[in-house]
């Protein structure tokens, strides 16, 4: 389950994923020394977050072994904390940290050099050490290494975990808390992916078009999850989700660049540009949260939304519908209010209808719901959640008890709704979103 982007229920998010509460991503080695000054800590992190998942790409796309191009730059960040304060930062970053990082890759071959396989050491060796004094223009293997990822070999399971690992730097314990797994369980599911890539010489390349179209899934899904990640963070107080957001939005382009006429890399894009469209206007000047009913259409990005739409009106010329051209145009039902002064309710319940019945989700069925309640009233809308009630998946769901605790509001049942309330109050662990909670819990009593 994935979180996603939208404000229907009183909270910020509502399809695929109950409330996560990861934590920052954390890449290895960039862990702070108290001897290293405050400005090459920062030059490390911003270079961590710029380019870590390109320089990870570029080492694996020679080496084929993941888990050592990780351990080498993790390594060449550690020699960058010791390194720079005392002889100050490099003009580029990345290019040391790719000498330095692929120097360790060397020693590490040499000490695995045998004589069965000197061959394929010495061919190893050298493609290292090519062109090592030529850094200034990395090439970009991301898309590649997400395809090797995303490979059948692996299991369907840890494809989307290791995109986000490998090409973000999200570490073991905010991956399993996304898709609700122990990290000890995430973390042996990774370390058993690296290793089945580096032993089957699970090649990265972009796989032909016969064999695209099963690995597309699970990247989208990666990238999905990637931007649902920084979403979660829309002050930007986090310096390691700060630019998660755009960073999904980018490798969405990526794909939709390489696969112009594949209708859901396009549902994609529109989806997550239509989110961020609404950034700026998710909190108020004091940093209280604001949700989409409630929220400012003057405030949303004009010029993100026409690009979604116009993303979304391509998809939808290709006449093969898929869950997130459904979610995008859930988004663009919603973007009419900028002209009409009202969301389009009749369209989106009959969106929420086509994507229950594709996807079987409860998340889904949370959200058809709340439209519900705009199109047949509060009692049609708790019947609903009534129906999906016995699921389980559903009881850490915050958005579900938001949701219920707003409707039992509308319907007259204050006991149960402030019941509710608190369910919903306990799971959120958004301050911002926790105070609107609050605060509706005490209008709640204050009639």
């Amino acid at each position: 389950m994935t979180p996603a982007p939208a404000e229907e229920t009183g909270a910020p998010r509502s399809s695929e994923s109950a409330n996560t509460g990861s934590a920052p991503t954390q890449v290895a080695g960039l862990s702070r020394p108290s001897s290293a000054p405050e400005s090459a800590h920062a030059i490390a992190e911003a270079a961590a977050r710029r380019s870590y998942g390109k320089l990870v790409a570029f080492l694996a796309a020679r080496t084929r072994d993941v888990a050592g191009a990780e351990d080498a730059l993790s390594e060449a960040f550690a020699a960058a904390l010791e390194d720079w304060p005392a002889h100050g930062a490099p003009h580029t970053p990345e290019a040391w940290l790719l000498t330095a990082a692929r120097r360790k890759l060397i020693d590490a071959a040499r000490l695995r050099h045998t004589h069965e396989r000197s061959a394929e050491h010495l061919l190893l060796l050298a493609e290292l050490a090519e062109d090592e004094d030529d850094t200034s223009a990395i090439p970009d293997h991301r898309l590649e290494l997400m395809f090797a990822c995303a490979h059948p070999a692996l299991d369907a399971g840890v494809r989307a975990p290791l995109i986000l690992q490998t090409i973000l730097g999200f570490d073991a314990a905010t991956i399993a808390s996304a898709f609700l797994v122990a990290p000890a369980t995430m973390g042996q599911r990774l370390v058993r992916a690296k290793s089945k890539i580096r032993q089957a010489g699970i090649p990265l390349r972009v796989p032909d078009s016969d064999e695209l179209q099963p690995r597309l899934a699970a990247v989208l899904d990666a990238i999905y999850a990637a931007f649902a990640e920084g979403w979660s963070d829309p002050a930007g107080t986090e310096a390691r989700r700060r630019n998660l957001s755009e960073e999904a939005i980018w490798l969405g382009g990526l794909v939709v660049s390489l696969l112009p006429k594949e209708p859901e890399a396009l549902g994609l894009l529109s989806l997550m540009l239509h989110a961020q469209a609404r950034r700026a206007a998710r909190r108020d000047a004091r940093g209280d949260y604001v949700p989409l009913a409630d929220q400012d259409p003057a405030l949303w990005d004009a010029q993100l939304i026409d690009q979604a739409e116009a993303l979304l009106t391509r998809a939808g010329a290709m006449q093969v519908v898929g869950r997130f051209q459904l979610e995008a145009a859930v988004q663009s039902a919603h973007v009419v209010r900028r002209r009409t002064g009202r969301s389009d309710w009749h369209a989106i319940e009959s969106l929420y209808d086509a994507l229950l019945a594709l996807t079987d989700s409860p998340v889904v069925a949370v959200n058809r719901a709340v439209a519900l309640a705009e199109t047949r009233g509060a009692t049609a809308a708790l019947a609903a959640l009534d129906s999906i009630a016995a699921d389980t998946r559903l009881l850490q769901y915050q958005p579900y008890w938001a949701a219920r605790a707003q409707l039992l509001a509308r319907a007259g049942d204050r006991e149960r709704a402030d019941g509710a309330y608190q369910r919903a109050i306990g799971l959120e662990i958004d301050p911002a979103v926790r105070r609107f909670l609050q605060q509706r819990r005490q209008q709640l009593h204050e009639g």
